[in-house]
């Protein structure tokens, strides 16, 4: 489904409504089905309104909604992404508190890559820089995208490894997409847009604030098969990513170090909770197991269906060509709900399914 203008429009005066973050805008979506409908009533009934948003919706803020759509119209490599855009990535969608918006600066395709977040310390050792830079080069080589957050030290190590091999990276910004943070990394920033994307969930004109960053931490982990820590303080913002990636149901990966760096204590701490303990890229290669085979694939590729296993083509079989809820496919499979979970989310992954609204799934024919 591609959003008209007016579409979009709403989506963008919602974005903006007082009080309603990425989960409540989801249930409103998923109760009215579409925007224009919850403008028109104008009373979001059988939710736990405000006044404030019940006043908000008989007069939205249309001026700052225009403001941003002057910025997708400035620049042919700026892009808006609704939840229910074709383009919206895949990993990213299956979060309770996904986006509902996001902003992209450079290629929207890519973010539907299978992607590992590398994060770590902003002061770390130069042997910190060097594990970044040669694991992103090695992951990128092996077809990954590496996805992290352009701020100082291991998040720009890994950003240049990517592209040092002429790789693809993301970087997901604390601010809006018109706003480089740190402003030393501007002529990164520039790099990463022509060989990948910037993306963010804030607004144009967003500055960078302390709480965008946590929000950030988890588009991160969110958009990433799992995310690995290079080096990290027992406290800082690289362990809330990789929270954020265990909560998710993501892989964690962290690189041990001497117990005399205080910057490896964060990532021992990682290890003891369950954390892969890696020491080459191979490691987090082979833990990905077939997920790490398919990124090797050209993302042009369309897999043949002998490419899936029995499970998942019998999952496939059983789907027939009707939009269908996960609860019914389980108990016509009679497997668990995770279990379904995993093989649809690899079918969505790999070409064959889209989720639709209300969390039902749909097969894709013509790529069989």
């Amino acid at each position: 489904m591609t959003e008209t203008q007016e579409d979009l429009r709403f989506w963008l005066a919602l974005l903006h409504a007082p009080g309603v973050g990425p989960t409540a805008f989801r249930q409103l979506l998923d109760q009215y089905g579409t925007l224009d409908a919850l403008f028109e009533q104008r009373d979001p009934c059988g939710t736990r309104s405000s006044e404030a948003l019940e006043h908000y919706l008989r007069d939205p803020n249309w001026e700052q909604v225009d403001s941003n759509l002057a910025w997708l119209a400035r620049d042919p490599l700026n892009h808006i992404l609704t939840l229910r855009s074709p383009a919206y990535p895949v990993l990213l969608r299956e979060l309770h508190d996904a986006p509902p918006v996001l902003f992209v600066h450079g290629n929207p395709g890519v973010l539907g890559n299978l992607q590992l977040a590398i994060v770590g310390s902003r002061n770390p050792t130069a042997g910190g820089i060097r594990n970044a830079q040669d694991f992103a080069a090695h992951l990128t080589n092996a077809g990954l995208t590496i996805a992290s957050g352009l701020a100082l030290g291991i998040d720009a190590a890994g950003h240049a490894g990517a592209l040092d091999v002429k790789g693809v990276t993301v970087a997901v910004l604390g601010t809006g997409p018109d706003r480089v943070y740190p402003a030393c990394h501007r002529d990164l920033a520039h790099q990463i847009a022509e060989h990948g994307a910037l993306v963010t969930e804030l607004a144009p004109g967003a500055g960078p604030r302390p709480e965008h960053f946590p929000r950030r931490n988890r588009v991160i982990s969110g958009l990433s098969l799992g995310t690995l820590v290079v080096e990290a303080a027992p406290r800082s913002g690289s362990l809330i990513t990789a929270r954020h990636a265990l909560e998710q149901g993501r892989e964690v990966f962290a690189i041990p170090g001497s117990i005399h760096n205080p910057l490896a204590r964060g990532c021992h701490s990682l290890i003891r909770q369950g954390a892969k303990l890696v020491e080459t890229a191979d490691d987090i290669l082979e833990e990905l197991g077939a997920l790490a085979f398919a990124c090797q694939q050209p993302s042009s590729a369309r897999p043949p269906p002998t490419s899936l296993s029995d499970d998942h083509a019998q999952l496939l079989d059983l789907m027939g060509h009707d939009p269908i809820p996960m609860d019914l496919l389980v108990a016509r499979t009679g497997l668990t709900a995770e279990a379904v979970s995993s093989m649809l989310l690899i079918l969505e992954l790999q070409g064959y399914i889209v989720s639709a609204p209300g969390g039902r799934y749909s097969r894709i024919d013509k790529r069989l």
